[in-house]
Parts: structure tokens; C-alpha cells; sequence
């Protein structure tokens, strides 16, 4: 349940943000706030010794947003390129938690 409250929250975050910058928080505390609930769902919601799936998803959503994809469709392109940006920070950050906990799997701590 909480990993569904985190992946609402991220998103209605990147939604708003993307139409309204700025209008909720400074876009500086929406990343972080970003970032922070990336490190939970990675931590909450990820197995360490089984992320494949989660790193190629985000591996790829992460080169499809680099490359501006969505921006060339016609009206709201550019809309859906600053969601997907906005969900990389909380993909990528998900990554950070999951090598934190392998690596203390793997020392032993």
C-alpha cells in the first residue's frame, strides 16, 4: 500500500510541475522531494539481489527521456517529455537505494 502512495505521490508531483512550474513548490524542492520518494520506492519496494527488471525499465525510460521522444508529438509533446523527465529523477534515485542495500547485503552489515 505504501509503495502505491509513493508512485501516486511521484506522479501527481511530475504532473503538476511539468503544467504549472512552480505553482505548488519552488521546482527546487520538488526535485527533492522527488529524489526522496525515489529512495523510498527503492528501498520499500525493490529486491537488491533481483533489480534487473526495475534497472532496465529505468535505463531505458531514462535514454527515451534524454532523447526528447514524446517532444515530437504535435500539442502536448513537450507536456509528456517533462513528466518523463521528471519520473527519470525518481527512477534514477530508486537506483541509488537499491545499490546501498546490495552492497551492504554484501558486506555483511
Amino acid at each position: 500500500m505504501a509503495t502505491r502512495i509513493i508512485v501516486g505521490l511521484s506522479l501527481l508531483l511530475a504532473v503538476v510541475e511539468t503544467l504549472a512550474p512552480g505553482a505548488l513548490l519552488s521546482s527546487m524542492i520538488v526535485m527533492m522531494a522527488l529524489a526522496i520518494l525515489g529512495l523510498l520506492y527503492g528501498h520499500m519496494a525493490i529486491d537488491a539481489e533481483d533489480a534487473t527488471g526495475y534497472l532496465a525499465v529505468t535505463i531505458a525510460v531514462g535514454a527515451a527521456s534524454g532523447m526528447d521522444v514524446l517532444g515530437n508529438i504535435p500539442a502536448v509533446g513537450s507536456y509528456l517529455d517533462g513528466i518523463m523527465d521528471m519520473v527519470t529523477v525518481v527512477l534514477y534515485a530508486g537506483v541509488a537505494s537499491i545499490l546501498v542495500k546490495r552492497v551492504k547485503a554484501r558486506i555483511g552489515w
